[in-house]
């Protein structure tokens, strides 16, 4: 079988040689024609004159495209159709695309872009939380709350409580390919488009809108991303809209990407939080009540904040057991770039928020965080003690696969947690300029999209007469390993080695309708479909050989590329060159729906997520306490897969969402001045994890378990959930700069080196 082995990613030879082909390396046909916004320097305003003439006369320059020019939809939102292509007269964010050039070059395109004269009537723009909130300036009418218990009544009993408040910044997605799209247009109006997206169907869909055709008029292919991260799940409709509409304008192929700038500029980040909280506790820290206010930066546009704040809600509980919990989340509207999907989908901001609320408490206590973290841990499996009742969520949804108890004493130990802890007390007590930090943190991630109709799959499989199989589905490629894991899947049905088994570009001429590759579901959601596709095919085979040797179906084997049927015994190949003369369908589609998921946002009630995902880590760091400069000097984690279909991938997505999730909340600050201009858009002045960032110690390893839900071949999504093992890095952090003095440090993130220092300054009480 081909389950379960530590295979290479399928590209990994063409990724290293350079030899694989993303958009910006498709041939392009002769004439092609290559785009570029020109967009907006102020942050809020009313268009009153644009000038375009000069843009017109530059060099090369074939058209120039305002919104009085689209001939349809003038929409590239994914949900509430509230974010033009190009500015309708409105101007609500700087960076925001006011009008498109056409030329004959990407140069041409981007320099004469820079030509337009538009004058704005400027206004006082809507840029902070607090801003936002005094403004009024909504995507809803009010706050969504989700509540069990009595939060305010368990706040007045309670034997201690706390006060606090936290910031949490955003995040660019920083793929390494940036945003790319290439429009052929056919016969009869059809379009072709070739995509950097998570989303062809969204894709499909909006330039059909956008060029005033059915859908099945548009088809949509993507081969592989350089990096998605939720960057591209909604983020790419724009590039492919106006390559559509350029192309229908000129007759030729249009192609557009945004150079670094531009993408920083132009595109939505990690929506920043604000979380206020309010916590009662005992004197072991156990909290009997909580509540938490979540304050949600969402940007100008809706994008995906409502499914993202209803997220970090779902996941303000983190690991932990609360009898008596209000969160109340408000999603605000400002004038900086749409906040949108990213890798957790505001399930990290919710869950930072809860551990440092954990953090605090233990600060407040004199106990060690971890004792405070296990102490309010969901009981073992889910059930309360004593009986055979299981606890549930704030949402209602029944917690019964909790591991994260054994999952954790099993790292503390690998990790020698306690022994290191002593030392670096010791550490502390004799350095006075560095001091040492370590924190141990779970991980409990759900698994679905909280937007039930989005949980399903669809596959294409083809056998050919020689007994190769060609195979497709809807997932999207962008480095993460799902076509390997899918391709294994396929081999392991028809009992074939992998080689055998190609996956061609996603393509909604193939596979229609699809859902994004996101929320941790792609092997989840196409590894079921595929299966089912293949079993299709399979089972057709093995009735064939049944009637041919007298033996029942289920006797027909497929294993090692030889098919056993009786006494006879046949390769593969041999087998579907007899079906094929048999005149039996070789050929067969997969379709799968997550079962057993229902969820009402509005009430906030319901089991959103199929299953949970568990992981924890241990990080230790070091700072210097003169300038706030810090390292991470080690990484223990035990993550949960289930059982993983290939670990030598889910390992890599281990360590990747890892450095990720600690490079958001330590090096990675987003920062806008009081114009709304976003001064850190270009890698001079963001600072992503790099190779040296990396723990010099780190040591990954996968939970043995296997899924108890009924999952492609056991294993787990680890897509997301990984990244959120970060958070360790940023409380170790805050511990070492409590070893500063006696007051909570109340460090901020993301934690740069001026935090870090702020934060030494409030342990020992200087502000």
């Amino acid at each position: 079988m081909s389950i379960a082995k530590p295979l290479p990613h399928d590209a990994a030879h063409l990724h290293v040689t350079g030899a694989a082909r993303y958009v910006d390396d498709t041939p392009t046909p002769a004439g092609t024609l290559h785009l570029a916004f020109g967009i907006s320097d102020v942050a809020r305003g009313q268009i009153t004159a644009m000038d375009l003439d000069a843009v017109r006369a530059a060099p090369d320059v074939v058209a120039v495209v305002v919104a009085g020019d689209l001939p349809f939809a003038n929409d590239v939102s994914p949900s509430a159709k509230d974010e033009p292509l190009l500015s309708d007269g409105l101007v609500h964010y700087l960076g925001q695309p006011l009008f498109l050039v056409v030329a004959r070059s990407h140069l041409s395109a981007r320099h004469a872009a820079r030509l337009g004269k538009v004058e704005i009537a400027e206004e006082e723009p809507i840029l902070t939380i607090d801003q936002a909130l005094a403004a009024g300036t909504r995507f809803e009418d009010g706050p969504r709350i989700y509540a069990r218990g009595d939060a305010t009544l368990g706040l007045g009993g309670a034997e201690h409580r706390l006060t606090g408040s936290f910031e949490i910044g955003g995040q660019e997605h920083f793929y390494l390919e940036g945003q790319a799209a290439l429009a052929l247009p056919g016969e009869d109006g059809d379009m072709h488009v070739i995509s950097s997206t998570q989303h062809p169907t969204e894709i499909q869909h909006k330039v059909a809108d956008a060029i005033g055709l059915p859908m099945h008029a548009v088809r949509c292919e993507t081969r592989r991303m350089g990096g998605g991260f939720g960057g591209k799940e909604s983020q790419g409709n724009a590039l492919a809209v106006a390559c559509a509409v350029a192309a229908r304008l000129t007759g030729a192929p249009c192609k557009m990407r945004y150079d670094r700038d531009d993408d920083m500029v132009i595109t939505g980040k990690r929506h920043d939080f604000r979380i206020d909280y309010d916590v009662g506790f005992d004197g072991d820290g156990r909290i009997t009540a909580l509540d938490v206010r979540q304050y949600v930066r969402c940007g100008w546009a809706m994008d995906l904040s409502l499914p993202v704040a209803d997220r970090a809600m779902l996941h303000a509980d983190n690991a932990y057991w609360l009898p008596n919990v209000r969160i109340e989340s408000h999603r605000l509207r400002t004038n900086t770039q749409s906040a949108t999907a990213f890798r957790g989908f505001g399930g990290p901001q919710g869950m930072l928020g809860m551990e440092r609320i954990v953090d605090h408490v233990a600060g407040h206590l004199g106990l060690d965080p971890l004792a405070v973290r296990v102490a309010n841990f969901y009981a073992s499996g889910g059930h309360i003690s004593g009986t055979m009742k299981r606890q549930t969520t704030p949402y209602g949804q029944e917690v019964d696969d909790f591991i994260a108890d054994a999952l954790v004493a099993q790292l503390r130990k690998s990790a020698e947690y306690d022994a290191r802890r002593a030392a670096i007390a010791e550490w502390n007590a004799a350095n006075p300029v560095l001091k040492k930090g370590i924190a141990l943190t779970p991980v409990k991630f759900g698994i679905s999209f909280t937007l039930t109709h989005l949980n399903q799959a669809g596959a294409l499989v083809h056998v050919y007469a020689d007994g190769s199989i060609h195979l497709n589905h809807g997932g999207t490629e962008m480095g993460q390993g799902l076509f390997q894991k899918v391709a294994q899947v396929a081999a392991s049905r028809f009992g074939v080695p992998l080689e055998m088994v190609k996956i061609t570009a996603t393509d909604t001429a193939k596979v229609p309708n699809t859902s994004a590759t996101a929320a941790s579901s792609g092997s989840d959601l196409n590894g079921m479909a595929v299966k089912a596709a293949c079993d299709t095919i399979r089972n057709r085979m093995a009735e064939h050989l049944a009637q041919l040797h007298q033996c029942r179906p289920d006797e027909v084997l497929f294993d090692a590329g030889r098919v056993q049927a009786g006494a006879a015994e046949y390769s593969f190949a041999e087998v579907a060159a007899l079906a094929y003369m048999a005149r039996i369908s070789l050929s067969a589609t997969g379709f799968y729906k997550t079962p057993d998921i229902k969820w009402d946002r509005i009430k906030g009630q319901g089991r959103p997520f199929f299953y949970f995902a568990y992981g924890a880590a241990v990080t230790e760091v070091v700072i210097d306490t003169l300038t706030g400069e810090n390292r991470v000097l080690r990484a223990d984690i035990l993550h949960d897969a289930g059982a993983s279909l290939n670990p030598a991938l889910d390992i890599g997505q281990v360590e990747g969402g890892y450095v990720q999730g600690a490079g958001w909340l330590t090096t990675e600050e987003l920062v806008w001045d009081d114009t709304g201009r976003l001064r850190t858009h270009a890698p001079s002045t963001y600072k992503i994890p790099a190779c040296a960032d990396r723990p010099d110690v780190f040591n990954v390893a996968l939970w043995e378990g296997e899924n108890r839900a009924d999952t492609i071949y056991k294993s787990k999504a680890v897509g997301e959930p990984p990244l959120m093992l970060g958070i360790s890095a940023f409380l170790a952090l805050s511990d070492a700069a409590a070893a500063c003095g006696p007051h909570y440090p109340n460090l901020q993130a993301p934690a740069t080196a001026e935090a870090v220092l702020r934060a030494v300054h409030t342990a020992r009480g200087d502000v």
